[in-house]
């Protein structure tokens, strides 16, 4: 499947048309990894393919772009918010590119941004229910449907009363592929919660350790194996198979980690304080700020959650719809490389001040960088 509509460019059409552009360093050196990048992220990624020694260098993308919400969002003094066109505050980003016109702005970023995709990089793409669905196929078109791999929803706010005939909207989705199928992957944990370990993990040993049991048998049969052979004068039950060889289970029942049963049915024991937690699933909460500094600045700890599961420490990440810098911060928090785009002063101004740090200002050399100038 594909979408179509019209004016649709191809791959070589796209590239052929983006100007040539050079960067130019308002302060600091050029060679360094971490960038802050003011100008139009076409222009700017064909430059860092091109010239900027950065295809397949990257292993995570973030962008949560415009949403195609026909509105223009603005800076106000007190806070950020999306306010009539009239309004003489300063523009924050416009995002009137509606149809057909907004789907060809998404693929051709696309594009070269999987061309900067490292083999191992994974793609995550923050969007909302009025275009997201379109955003999906074609985003099938250019990674393969075979490399999609989720589609996160994401609270995002408390429920809220609408006049409109329709179920209230606490949420949008990121959709989450990988560029090859061999992408970083960290599993990512949420700790277990007091109620949690009670619910759980509801036995208690002599020491006083809480603990649940799992069977020591998988489905699935193996006859010629050895985790289908005798353990202890048994064979697992018709249709499964032992979770570890005999052996193994041999050495675990000496470490006192399985328990039987009266009836003599063994079972592996697990501990709630060797857990960390429970594995984080396709619905999470992280709600946005309630007074963003930027309009649609994201919660920092759900970008940590993202950089942390698919990078790594010699990781860059980039992020080419930068705004507020939350994707660069977590990225920095984390120890990882990172290259923000934005063309909007406003957004780099916001980036720049949090990435900072307090005691010097001198640091902001090393990454505020410019475009300026096409060739």
């Amino acid at each position: 499947m594909s979408l179509t509509y019209v004016e649709e460019k191809t791959k070589n059409e796209i590239l052929g048309r983006i100007p040539e552009c050079t960067l130019i360093s308002k302060k600091g050196k050029a060679s360094s990894i971490s960038k802050l990048i003011k100008g139009d992220n076409l222009e700017v990624m064909k430059y860092l393919l091109d010239e900027g020694g950065l295809k397949g260098r990257i292993d995570l993308v973030y962008i949560d772009p415009p949403f195609s919400t026909n509105n223009v969002f603005r800076m106000s003094n007190e806070k950020a918010n999306s306010i009539s066109r009239s309004n003489t505050d300063n523009v924050a980003y416009d995002d009137r590119l509606t149809g057909p016109e907004y789907l060809e702005f998404i693929k051709e970023r696309l594009i070269l941004l999987k061309e900067l995709m490292s083999e191992k990089a994974s793609i995550y793409f923050h969007i909302d229910y009025r275009i997201g669905h379109y955003v999906k196929v074609l985003m099938d078109e250019i990674f393969g449907k075979e490399n999609f791999i989720n589609d996160i929803t994401r609270i995002k706010c408390n429920p809220k009363n609408f006049d409109r005939r329709a179920f209230g909207n606490i949420k949008d989705l990121i959709l989450f592929y990988s560029k090859t199928g061999k992408h970083i992957w960290n599993e990512p944990k949420s700790r277990f919660s007091e109620e949690d370990i009670k619910k759980l993990f509801k036995k208690i040993d002599e020491d006083g350790r809480r603990y649940t049991t799992i069977p020591l048998h998988a489905p699935g049969e193996t006859k010629n194996g050895p985790t289908g052979q005798h353990w202890k004068d048994m064979l697992p039950p018709k249709g499964r198979h032992w979770r570890s060889e005999p052996a193994v289970l041999e050495e675990l029942d000496k470490k006192g980690l399985i328990e039987w049963s009266k009836n003599g049915v063994p079972r592996r024991k697990i501990y709630a304080d060797e857990k960390y937690g429970k594995k984080i699933q396709d619905i999470i909460e992280f709600k946005d700020p309630q007074y963003p500094v930027y309009p649609t600045e994201k919660n920092l700890d759900l970008l940590k959650l993202l950089v942390e599961t698919s990078s790594n420490k010699d990781s860059i990440v980039l992020d080419c719809f930068c705004g507020s810098g939350t994707t660069l911060k977590a990225a920095q928090d984390l120890g990882r490389k990172w290259i923000g785009i934005d063309k909007s002063e406003e957004a780099i101004k916001v980036a720049l001040e949090r990435l900072t740090p307090k005691e010097t200002k001198l640091f902001a050399a090393e990454y505020e960088f410019e475009y300026l100038e096409q060739r």
